[in-house]
């Protein structure tokens, strides 16, 4: 393709978002383009800081004007000018709503159609009144369990959680969850009062009095004599069961402390009255091919296709809306099957989804959508998906293209790089080393482009990680692992070596590795520790960041505390801290930004008016330190902050174990909720590393490379390498070709996902893998090892 082949463009003058530094760039329409170029070099920055930012401003300029007056509020991208841009879709790699009652189902619609076809084609009960189609949703009044308020789970406290050593007497503090120090003595005394020895044993108490005890509602108030020989006088103390006092602590207590040692008496467990589904027993009582719709809500989509697909092919005397339902549910739920979520179900929560999983629903349900002549902002969507699962995706985004639309796809995978029409290569490197256009055309011209990292892999330039393959120094033998889609699973997993556990999407690796692995008793016997670093985020809020997790923001704050114009003001460490009162803004709070409500359209952030993003007030920010404020620090990156802070030894480490693993770009105050699932898992690995350790260590990690340039890849190998040639064994779920091939030993789940997944394929060297004539990843993983 050449430059006047294309009579569309979109034409970019004088980005400067973030690290972008003064980009002009022309970036055709029509077509698949990939941003590409390593970790922090400013991919997204240009992709979705500032073409898909520009987009989203035009669109709220063009409706209400209360909307409108909020904009200098939210903000717009730093760029001069962009011209022949069309509306913008952002399909981000964020992670399920934080909410139990967001499904699979309520991402993609389809549990709308469901519902309203048990509503209008549902076999019911004889006598039953019709139902609407809201009956069928737990999320509304209608359709709810009133126990459990359509969240299917109920939480309640068991015996064995309030008393767990029963050969302990009450005053020897059996009833492990009442309170301590004189309320717990108070307690004690009622007892007394009602006549229950203190002193047996709890196991050889009356079982009526056990289950009064633990479980009453009652409350009554008992006359506390005073003890001989005391001048106090006696009084009424009242009684709380413990489930009474538990549940009281969840329900108003504002000491998190309290509340935090009442939740480890309680568990989760699933809805008694409806079996988990949330649903009124009337909704459940309504069925169609003789499932309820919570057996429905169950199945995964392959076997959901199979159910409704006879059906949806007009069978004669079939009800009519019910075939019309049908064929656009198998229809919807195809595109699915295509994108290889075949293993999903309607009622997954979207909380237990990863990021690529989530982003490839997005997907399928635009492709339904219809639209035509529409930006779709695809960040990394092959990050996360074996090889086999990402060539059906790059089939449904060819048909997205077809469909008279435009694809911007920031990506790091090479495959998906080598499919698109052009490419937009930034670089060389990441932070202040980055930010240039590189590259702007068809790939095949980025094969010149020498200071181009990309260029170096994508044309076989960049030189191979190369190690001595290890043999095991003994075996861990799991046996008969029942999780999920794992059935009676038993594997050897070899020790002082570098594993791989491979598979396609939902074959059972993280199951494998970060839950049964990682609580198998015998696995945390045999290691003088274990460490699982998974993709959880590092915090759920803003005020947690890259600095205050690893530790080294302490230091930082010490520093400036030091300082002799915070001496003179008499400002400790804690006015450095942006979490408390004080040194901290008040108008956001510390936060750095305010919440802009926009009514009708999604919320949006915006910086504080009053800080400008800081997250500090005035008097704080004058305190500096080698013409620095503490919030000019947290700006800084990991590089450049290595540079700045390299004499202060507490935060030399933290800073030097961040590079090691790629993160060099991050600014130290990239607040956790910013951070992708790689980043947050690559920070808990570095502060890992930065500790002095000895013996024997297992490290478990889920797929660390999602989400990095191959260079990058390199660089974290490295670090896993070095972990084992200190001794150690590392286990890792991966599908990165270039990881796996570097493994000294291969687990290879599946043959599919799902049901049809968790077993072990194949074991090995990954040469013995590639062999493997049921593995999925075996032909794959030899097209890589003939490259080497």
């Amino acid at each position: 393709m050449t430059t006047d082949a294309i009579d569309d463009f979109v034409r970019v003058r004088g980005a400067n978002e973030h690290n972008l530094r003064n980009v002009d760039v022309d970036i055709p329409r029509n077509v698949m383009v990939a941003f590409t170029g390593i970790s922090g070099s400013g991919k997204s920055s240009l992709a979705f800081g500032t073409l898909y930012a520009e987009a989203q401003r035009r669109y709220f300029e063009s409706v209400a004007p209360y909307a409108r007056r909020l904009l200098q509020q939210v903000g717009a991208p730093h760029v001069q000018e962009i011209t022949g841009l069309p509306p913008a879709v952002a399909l981000q790699q964020r992670r399920g709503a934080a909410t139990s009652r967001s499904s699979v189902g309520t991402i993609t619609t389809l549990s709308n159609l469901l519902r309203i076809l048990y509503s209008r084609a549902g076999d019911y009960p004889a006598g039953a009144d019709h139902l609407p189609a809201e009956a069928f949703s737990p999320n509304t009044v209608a359709g709810a369990c009133p126990r459990c308020h359509g969240l299917g789970v109920v939480h309640d406290v068991t015996e064995e959680l309030l008393v767990p050593d029963p050969s302990l007497s009450i005053r020897e503090g059996a009833i492990a969850a009442w309170p301590g120090a004189w309320q717990g003595a108070n307690l004690r005394s009622i007892v007394m009062g009602l006549g229950i020895d203190v002193d047996k044993p709890w196991r050889r108490l009356r079982k009526r009095d056990r289950d009064w005890l633990l479980f009453t509602d009652e409350q009554p108030s008992v006359l506390i004599e005073p003890e001989p020989g005391r001048v106090d006088h006696g009084y009424y103390g009242k009684f709380w069961s413990a489930r009474k006092h538990v549940m009281h602590v969840l329900a108003d207590s504002t000491s998190e402390r309290m509340r935090e040692r009442a939740r480890r008496f309680v568990e989760e467990a699933p809805c008694p009255d409806c079996q988990g589904s949330g649903l009124r027993p009337e909704a459940l009582a309504v069925t169609f091919l003789g499932c309820s719709i919570a057996e429905v809500n169950d199945l995964p989509f392959t076997a959901l296709v199979a159910l409704l697909r006879p059906v949806a092919e007009r069978p004669a005397g079939a009800d009519e809306v019910a075939v019309r339902i049908c064929a656009d549910l198998v229809a919807r739920v195809e595109v699915l099957l295509d994108l290889g979520l075949g293993y999903l179900s309607l009622g997954r929560s979207s909380t237990s989804l990863s990021a690529g999983e989530a982003q490839r629903l997005r997907i399928a349900t635009q492709l339904r959508s219809g639209l035509f002549g529409v930006v779709y902002v695809l960040d990394e969507p092959s990050a996360g998906l074996h090889p086999a699962d990402a060539e059906p995706l790059l089939d449904v985004l060819d048909r997205l293209k077809a469909s008279g639309n435009t694809l911007f796809v920031v990506e790091h995978d090479l495959d998906v790089v080598r499919r698109a029409d052009w490419v937009v290569d930034i670089g060389p490197g990441a932070g202040e080393a980055g930010g240039r256009v590189l590259h702007s055309g068809p790939v095949a011209g980025l094969e010149d482009v020498t200071e181009s990292v990309t260029s170096a892999y994508l044309f076989g330039r960049a030189e191979r990680l190369v190690h001595d393959a290890r043999a095991p120094q003994g075996w861990l033998r799991l046996t008969g692992a029942h999780r999920h889609n794992l059935r009676d699973l038993s594997v050897d997993i070899p020790l002082c070596v570098l594993t791989a556990v491979t598979g396609v999407s939902g074959s059972g690796k993280s199951t494998l590795v970060t839950q049964v692995l990682a609580e198998d008793p015998t696995a945390r016997e045999s290691f003088d520790r274990l460490v699982l670093v998974d993709q959880r985020p590092i915090g759920r809020t803003p005020r947690s960041n890259l600095a205050t997790y690893t530790g080294m923001f302490d230091a930082v704050r010490k520093l400036y505390a030091a300082t002799d114009a915070a001496r003179a003001r008499g400002y400790g460490a804690g006015r450095f801290s942006f979490n408390v009162a004080g040194g901290r803004c008040e108008t956001c709070q510390g936060e750095g930004f305010v919440s802009v409500e926009l009514l009708f359209l999604p919320g949006n952030y915006a910086p504080c008016p009053t800080c400008h993003g800081d997250r500090y007030n005035s008097e704080t920010l004058e305190i500096t330190y080698r013409d620095k404020n503490i919030a000019e620090v947290l700006a800084l990156s990991v590089d450049d902050a290595a540079t700045f802070l390299a004499d202060v030894p507490a935060a030399v480490r933290s800073l030097r174990t961040l590079r090691e693993v790629g993160l060099g770009y991050l600014p130290l105050g990239q607040p956790a909720t910013e951070l992708s699932g790689g980043e947050a898992q690559r920070i808990k690995l570095a502060t890992e590393l930065q500790r002095a350790h000895r013996g024997h260590a297992l490290y478990l990690l889920d797929e660390p490379t999602s989400g990095l340039h191959p260079a990058d890849t390199a660089l974290l190998l490295r670090q896993l390498h070095r972990l084992v040639d200190a001794g150690n064994t590392v286990v890792l779920v991966e599908h990165d070709l270039d990881a796996i091939a570097t493994a000294d030993w291969v687990i290879d789940l599946g043959p599919g996902g799902g049901d049809a997944g968790g077993r072990v394929v194949a074991t090995g060297t990954p040469a013995d893998i590639a062999q493997a004539d049921e593995s999925v990843t075996a032909p794959y993983l030899a097209r890589r090892l003939e490259r080497t």
